[in-house]
């Protein structure tokens, strides 16, 4: 009373096709949270230059915040997942949900070299509001 097989004493029959599915599911998958992260780095931003400047390891749960600068109209934007605010106070609770998620959180804020202090130092209070110690700053290494 064995259960499985044909029973008559043939090795089972070895299916790829199932395999190469779950290859490709996974792949997709590794595929599309790559890009998510790519897409939220502002390529418009000027980053300042650091000649220190160390790559980050990014085996950690961390979110972007991009501060642009319009010289021309002397205004700030914040971008956050896309989205542009002109203030911080919204995107502080969803911060704030993630940093209870994840206790190995980190915040990177990536400024325009032009960006004055002050504004930087907002993105830096909504990190604190949202109880994130670990900030980081993007910089080019040239």
């Amino acid at each position: 009373m064995a259960g499985g097989g044909s029973g008559d004493g043939e090795e089972p029959e070895f299916q790829i096709a199932p395999m190469i599915d779950v290859l490709l599911v996974l792949l997709i998958f590794f595929m599309s949270s790559i890009t998510s992260q790519v897409a939220r780095v502002d390529k418009s931003i000027s980053l300042p230059v650091a000649p220190n400047a160390s790559k980050q390891e990014s085996a950690r749960d961390q979110s972007i915040i991009n501060v642009r600068w319009d010289a021309a109209k002397q205004l700030t934007t914040f971008v956050f997942e896309d989205v542009g605010y002109e203030r911080l106070d919204t995107v502080v609770p969803i911060l704030t949900e993630r940093k209870k998620h994840s206790s190995n959180y980190r915040l990177v804020i990536r400024g325009d070299r032009l960006v004055p202090a002050e504004q930087i130092s907002i993105a830096m209070s909504a990190a604190a509001s949202a109880g994130i110690a670990d900030i980081t700053f993007a910089a080019a290494p040239r």
